[in-house]
């Protein structure tokens, strides 16, 4: 019996982000996840920046310390590691969590790789990528291997590898997600869409699973989505205002954002351009005080912030309201399980039961 097809939550559809956001404590992952566990969330998703995120090792102590939550990486990118480098890391982890493990893969900014000198993401390096995956997995010993990938002369794990891991596409764009919906087993969507960009994304998805023949719903579709119950206002400016914010700055990703929810490029312009963002000096949700913020909240319109704000039962329906645009499950985004447990209370009470019947906590 395959061990990750038995861990079943009180809520599997309920995931979280582990360290939401920019953090120089990552030992608190550790409280979050066992928090989340006894709450009854069935993921846990964690995801990377260049600090204090390494996502290796961060997976790795949630693993140690919990026995049903899945753990995710959400997202690391392709050109970060030897092919052998990530499927090790992910039989590793897989391992150490009892089965438990689902990696995560975002494609980035082109620019970014570019900057680096790396190998731009592209559909075909994601098909070949992920094929390699599973090839490594079932413990293949694969001979002059050639590909978008580049050549090898050998790749392989041990010959004793044999793993079920599933892969999980972590971003938002149409094209991209019609190719998830194709060779992926999940997707995670992003904070800040609107309830009409989410059915938009959930449709493309189901358009490159019918392609390939493959059932609707075979691909589970995440919502991303930031909750902030009974917060103060400093708190919204952090857990909200600040986010936003931050995916607005980087070019090109936050243009597909604003694309995808249909808002005014010339708004993005001007948020860009305006001194209370120029004058941050860096990332405004690591960086930004909260009277820069206050700044920031003003030219940023309130439309462009679909989340769970409110008491607990208003973020409840909120959450419900995703699974009414198409998702299979939800990524709850800024909060962590401690806050916002009162609106789980909530959410049990009105959770549409029929939806996750015999569902378990394996997000792909």
């Amino acid at each position: 019996m395959n061990p990750s097809e038995t861990y079943t939550s009180k809520f599997p559809e309920l995931g979280f982000y582990g360290l939401p956001g920019h953090t120089r404590s990552p030992r608190d992952v550790i409280k979050q996840a066992r928090d989340a566990e006894e709450l009854g969330v069935g993921n846990i998703m964690i995801s990377e920046r260049a600090d204090y995120k390494e996502i290796a090792s961060i997976c790795g102590a949630v693993a140690a310390v919990t026995e049903e939550i899945y753990i995710g990486t959400s997202g690391t990118n392709i050109p970060k590691r030897l092919p052998t480098v990530t499927a090790s890391m992910a039989t590793s982890l897989n391992r150490l969590s009892n089965g438990r493990f689902a990696l995560g893969l975002a494609k980035g900014v082109a620019a970014g790789w570019k900057a680096q000198g790396l190998p731009v993401p592209t559909f075909e390096r994601e098909a070949d990528f992920i094929d390699l995956m599973r090839r490594l997995w079932r413990g293949e010993s694969i001979t002059n291997y050639e590909s978008s990938l580049g050549r090898h002369a050998r790749l392989s794990l041990a010959p004793y590898v044999d793993e079920d891991i599933p892969i999980l596409y972590v971003g938002f764009g149409p094209k991209s997600l019609h190719n998830a919906g194709r060779i992926y087993d999940g997707a995670h969507l992003h904070t800040f869409m609107s309830d009409a960009a989410l059915s938009d994304a959930v449709e493309s998805i189901r358009t490159g699973e019918r392609e390939v023949g493959r059932a609707a719903g075979t691909v589970k579709a995440w919502s991303v989505f930031a909750t902030a119950c009974d917060v103060s206002d400093e708190v919204y400016l952090k857990y909200i205002v600040a986010r936003l914010a931050t995916y607005l700055q980087i070019p090109g990703y936050g243009d597909m954002l604003v694309g995808i929810n249909g808002w005014d490029p010339e708004v993005l312009a001007r948020f860009r351009a305006h001194d209370a963002v120029r004058s941050v000096g860096g990332m405004i949700d690591s960086v930004a005080s909260t009277a820069q913020l206050e700044k920031i909240e003003k030219i940023i319109p309130e439309s462009w912030r679909p989340a769970a704000v409110g008491d607990a039962k208003t973020c409840a329906e909120r959450w419900v309201d995703q699974f009414n645009a198409g998702a299979d499950g939800i990524i709850i985004h800024a909060s962590t399980p401690e806050e916002f447990a009162p609106v789980l209370a909530e959410y049990e009470k009105i959770r549409p039961n029929e939806l996750f019947a015999g569902r378990t906590n394996r997000p792909g």
